[in-house]
C-alpha cells in the first residue's frame, strides 16, 4: 500500500500547528506589552517553541510534509522572531538594532528565495547558521524575560548587551551566507539552462 501523499494538503495536522504558531504571536506582543506579564509571555513563547518542534517532527515521522508547509513554517518562525524582538525594543531600545537587520535580512531571503525556487524548482531547507540565529533569538528574548521573573529586577546592562551584540552577529553572519548562497544557486540556474539552450 503506497503511502498518501500530502504535498499539495492544507490542512495537515504540521499545518495547523503552524497557524497556531502565527495565531499566537498578537497574543504574546499583548502579554509583554500591553499586560506586561514576563510569565505569560515566557509560557506563551515556551508553548511556541515546542509546536515548532513538534511541527517539524510530526512532518517527517509521519510523512506529511507540504508544499504549503514547506512555505508556512518558515514564515512562522520568522514572524515569531520579529515579534520577539519587537516586544523587548519597548524596554530596550537598542534591540532595535537587531530587529532591523532580522528584517532586512528576511525580505531579501524571502525575494532570493523565491527566486531560487523560480529557476530551480526546489525549496532549501534551513541551514545550520539560520538555526543558530533563531537559537539565539530565543535565548536572549527568554534570558531578558526571566531575569526579571527570578531576580525581581532587569536584566544587568552588560549581560544584555552581551547577548543583543552576540545574536546581532550571528544573525548578520547568517544573512551574508544565505544571501551568497541564494545568488550562488541562482547564478548557476541561470548559467545551466543558457548552456542548456
Amino acid at each position: 500500500m503506497s503511502e498518501k501523499d500530502y504535498s499539495k494538503k492544507i490542512f495537515t495536522v504540521p499545518n495547523v500547528i503552524s497557524m497556531f504558531r502565527l495565531l499566537l504571536i498578537p497574543v504574546f506582543i499583548i502579554s509583554y506589552v500591553v499586560m506586561k506579564n514576563d510569565l505569560l509571555t515566557v509560557i506563551l513563547l515556551t508553548v511556541s517553541g515546542v509546536s515548532d518542534v513538534l511541527d517539524g517532527f510530526i512532518a517527517r515521522k509521519f510523512n506529511m510534509v507540504s508544499d504549503l508547509g514547506k512555505a508556512l513554517d518558515p514564515v512562522a518562525d520568522k514572524l515569531t522572531q520579529l515579534a520577539m524582538i519587537f516586544c523587548l525594543i519597548f524596554r530596550y531600545p537598542y534591540m532595535i538594532i537587531p530587529f532591523v537587520l532580522l528584517a532586512v535580512k528576511e525580505i531579501i531571503a524571502a525575494v532570493t528565495g523565491l527566486e531560487v525556487i523560480k529557476v530551480t524548482n526546489v525549496v532549501r531547507s534551513a541551514e545550520w547558521h539560520g538555526k543558530a540565529a533563531t537559537f539565539c533569538i530565543y535565548v536572549t528574548m527568554i534570558l531578558h524575560l526571566v531575569w526579571k521573573i527570578f531576580f525581581r529586577v532587569e536584566i544587568p546592562f552588560t549581560v544584555s548587551v552581551i547577548s543583543v551584540a552576540v545574536t546581532t552577529a550571528v544573525i548578520l553572519l547568517s544573512f551574508i551566507l544565505y544571501t551568497a548562497r541564494n545568488i550562488r544557486l541562482i547564478k548557476g540556474a541561470k548559467k545551466e539552462s543558457a548552456e542548456n539552450k
